[in-house]
């Protein structure tokens, strides 16, 4: 069965009934994968049922691209078997590190945008496509401190593309999120980033530090999508035309016809995309 991938939901298992049933056109999952790096059992079993009528995602949040170190090759041989055995519409990862010394680290940790980390970040994610046999794409991170980078954002994730022939996730809330922090301009970060390297867009929910004191904006995928992420994801489609756009809930899970709801806006705006650029004359 052919599927065109429209807006998707993070899937949980918590839902995994209202999942199965669902029918929305252009419907996708996206699991993280070090979930189900096992042989087999109930969790697998339930991935492969829910293939059979949704296009399902591999979005990576521990490959380490980021660090100095290769990635760990059982970490990536277990990876690209349930990539082969899923065979998953889309796989993505994250532009941060989490491994070093022999120490792993729950959390995705941020990457200093020098030429040295260019030349980690490249070859490891060679690596990780090597293994996978297939394109991935990466995801820009959120920004909490202004670190001693050597290169702008757009560039560096420009000039991967351009190293490893990798695609980019364009997150939208981390977009607006960095740039709150970090006193930048989220529009000039949408509007120059390259169209044609897009494989998949994410869009989440985000609340205040709960310290006051310290004005940042927490990537928390805990909330409904905010109206200026709305806004973003209506400039970046309107430009660069629709692309699989997924909406990120990790918390506070509402009842799924409030997920299908928020998903069925994204949905309206991929269509909104496609229809400005066929009215567009040739």
């Amino acid at each position: 069965m052919t599927h065109t991938l429209g807006a998707g939901l993070g899937f949980k298992p918590e839902f995994a009934e209202d999942a199965l049933a669902a029918r929305d056109p252009g419907l996708w999952f996206e699991v993280h994968p070090e979930n189900y790096l096992v042989a087999g059992g109930p969790r697998l079993a339930l991935l492969e049922t829910l293939r059979a009528t949704h296009p399902l995602s591999l979005h990576g949040v521990s490959t380490s691209l980021g660090g100095t170190a290769p990635p760990d090759p059982d970490h990536l041989r277990r990876f690209a078997a349930l990539a082969a055995r899923l065979q998953p519409a889309l796989v993505s990862e994250h532009l941060a590190w989490s491994r070093f010394g022999g120490a792993y680290a729950p959390d995705l940790l941020p990457v200093p945008r020098t030429a040295e980390a260019l030349r980690h970040v490249a070859a490891n994610l060679s690596r990780m496509q090597d293994a996978l046999r297939r394109r991935v794409a990466i995801e820009n991170p959120t920004h909490y401190l202004t670190l001693a980078h050597e290169w702008g954002e757009v560039d560096f994730l420009h000039e991967l593309v351009r190293r490893t022939g990798c695609g980019l996730l364009v997150d939208v809330n981390n977009v607006f999120v960095s740039a709150s922090n970090l006193g930048l301009d989220a529009t000039a970060w949408i509007d120059t980033i390259d169209g044609d390297a897009v494989m998949e867009i994410h869009v989440a929910g985000h609340r205040a530090d709960s310290d006051a004191g310290t004005g940042l904006l927490i990537d928390s995928h805990d909330d409904a999508v905010a109206a200026p992420v709305w806004a973003l994801l209506d400039r970046l489609t309107a430009r660069i035309g629709p692309r699989p756009t997924l909406i990120e809930r990790d918390g506070n899970l509402p009842p799924f016809p409030e997920l299908i709801a928020e998903r069925s806006h994204a949905q309206s705006v991929l269509g909104a995309a496609a229809r400005s650029l066929e009215e567009v004359p040739a």
